[in-house]
C-alpha cells in the first residue's frame, strides 16, 4: 500500500507532465480502433495481400516441401520395413517348415530304430526263453529219469527193508526167531505176489 504525506504531495516530481491517457492522435480519428478505421482499409488491405503472398510462397515453395519429402521419406521407409519383415517372416516360416520336417523325419527314425530294437530284444528273448526251455526239459527228463532210477531201487529195497523190520518187530514182539524165508514168503502173501 502507498501512502501519500503531505509533504510528498507538495513536492511532487511529476507536476506539469501530461496524466492523460490514451493514443496519439485518439481525438483526431474521433476514438475508433486503428484496424477497423475505414481510412486505412486499402493499405490494411494491401498488406494483408503481401503477407498473405509471403506467407503462401513460403508454404508452397520450403515448408510444404521439406513436409511432403518427410513423408515420402517415412512412407518409403514403412514399406522397406514392411517389405524386410514379410522376407523374415518368410524366411522364419521356411525355417520353422524345414525344422518340422526335421523333426518329423527323426521321429520317424527314432521309431524305425526303436522298432527294430524292439524286434532285436523280443527275438533275443524268445532264444532264450527257448534255450532255458531246452535246458529245463533236459533237466526234467533227467530228474525224471533219476526218479525212475530211485523208484525202481527203492522199490528193490523195499522187500528188503519190509523183511529186515518184519524180523525185528517179531523178534521184539514175540521174543521168537523167525527165518528170512518165512519173514519173505508172508511179505508176498501180504503183497499179493
Amino acid at each position: 500500500m502507498f501512502v501519500v504525506t503531505p509533504a510528498y504531495a507538495e513536492s511532487n516530481p511529476t507536476e506539469g507532465t501530461h496524466s492523460e491517457t490514451g493514443a496519439h492522435g485518439g481525438e483526431a480519428a474521433g476514438g475508433v480502433f486503428p484496424p477497423f478505421d475505414s481510412s486505412t482499409f486499402a493499405s490494411q488491405l494491401l498488406w494483408l495481400a503481401i503477407t498473405f503472398g509471403l506467407f503462401y510462397l513460403l508454404m508452397s515453395k520450403v515448408i510444404v516441401p521439406r513436409i511432403g519429402g518427410i513423408l515420402e521419406h517415412r512412407r518409403d521407409r514403412i514399406a522397406q520395413d514392411l517389405d524386410e519383415a514379410n522376407r523374415l517372416k518368410e524366411e522364419a516360416d521356411n525355417a520353422i517348415a524345414a525344422y518340422e520336417q526335421e523333426l518329423a523325419d527323426a521321429r520317424k527314425k527314432a521309431s524305425a530304430i526303436a522298432e527294430t530294437a524292439r524286434e532285436k530284444a523280443k527275438a533275443a528273448a524268445e532264444a532264450e526263453r527257448a534255450s532255458t526251455e531246452a535246458e529245463l526239459g533236459a533237466r526234467m527228463a533227467d530228474a525224471e529219469k533219476s526218479i525212475a532210477a530211485i523208484k525202481v531201487k527203492a522199490l528193490a529195497d523195499v522187500d528188503t527193508i519190509a523183511e529186515d523190520a518184519a524180523t525185528d518187530v517179531v523178534k521184539h514182539l514175540l521174543g521168537g526167531a523167525v527165518t528170512k524165508a518165512e519173514v519173505a514168503a508172508a511179505i508176498r502173501a501180504a503183497s499179493g505176489k
